[in-house]
């Protein structure tokens, strides 16, 4: 049976906060240097759809910034740059770290929108559409915030939401693997080459050029 399938905009499940706003680039604490606090930035998520809140850096931070604090179980947006995608903070990872813009914040309602589902559904090329009709910016792409909050997201069962992230997790892990191999199946095939050409039987005359032709004598 075929059932018909719930949306919502995403501002009516989750929760979006924009990261703190700096004025000015943030210098790091030396690592010999106790204190600061953790910050998140748009560089540490550059290359990754999840990760946890271990060895970032840390920061002299003014005012109250408990508001732009990220846990695990958040997700993060990229909501300036080329590619407008999602990062999971890894439910199981431990401290909390505050998000700078233009990283936003998105917390899920429990019990109705898992994070792993949210993450995968934003970066799927329905989602990247929507935000391909609202991006603003010629030089820098830039997704509002209001953008993200009216995506609407599809809603099944919060299982079926939980089963759709583990299964997307496990294939992308299977073409991970095919690459590597693919990777390690190609340095093979040249290694094999090469030790071919090492032991192949000598070009002719040794130099790789043509032996000159002698001269026909004349007929007597």
């Amino acid at each position: 049976m075929k059932y018909r399938q719930i949306s919502k905009p995403l501002a009516a499940v989750c929760d979006i906060q924009s990261g703190l706003t700096v004025k000015r680039g943030l210098k790091p604490f030396p690592e010999e240097i106790a204190g600061g606090i953790p910050a998140i930035q748009l560089r540490d998520v550059s290359d990754k759809y999840e990760r946890g809140l271990a060895g970032l850096d840390r920061y002299k931070l003014e005012g109250s910034v408990a508001r732009y604090e990220v846990r695990g179980g958040d997700v993060l947006f990229r909501s300036r740059g080329p590619r407008n995608e999602a990062i999971l903070i890894t439910p199981q990872t431990e401290g909390t770290a505050v998000a700078v813009q233009p990283l936003l914040i998105l917390r899920p309602i429990p019990n109705v929108l898992d994070p792993r589902y949210l993450a995968w559904f934003i970066n799927q090329p329905h989602a990247q559409r929507h935000f391909d009709g609202c991006a603003r910016g010629t030089s820098m792409r830039m997704i509002p915030k209001r953008c993200l909050e009216e995506l609407e997201i599809a809603l099944p069962e919060l299982e079926t939401q939980k089963r759709i992230a583990e299964i997307s997790a496990l294939a992308a892990q299977e073409h991970a693997l095919a690459i590597r191999l693919a990777e390690k199946k190609l340095e093979f095939t040249n290694f094999a080459l090469l030790e071919q050409v090492q032991n192949a039987r000598p070009h002719g005359n040794g130099t790789g050029r043509s032996s000159p032709r002698k001269p026909k004598g004349r007929a007597g």
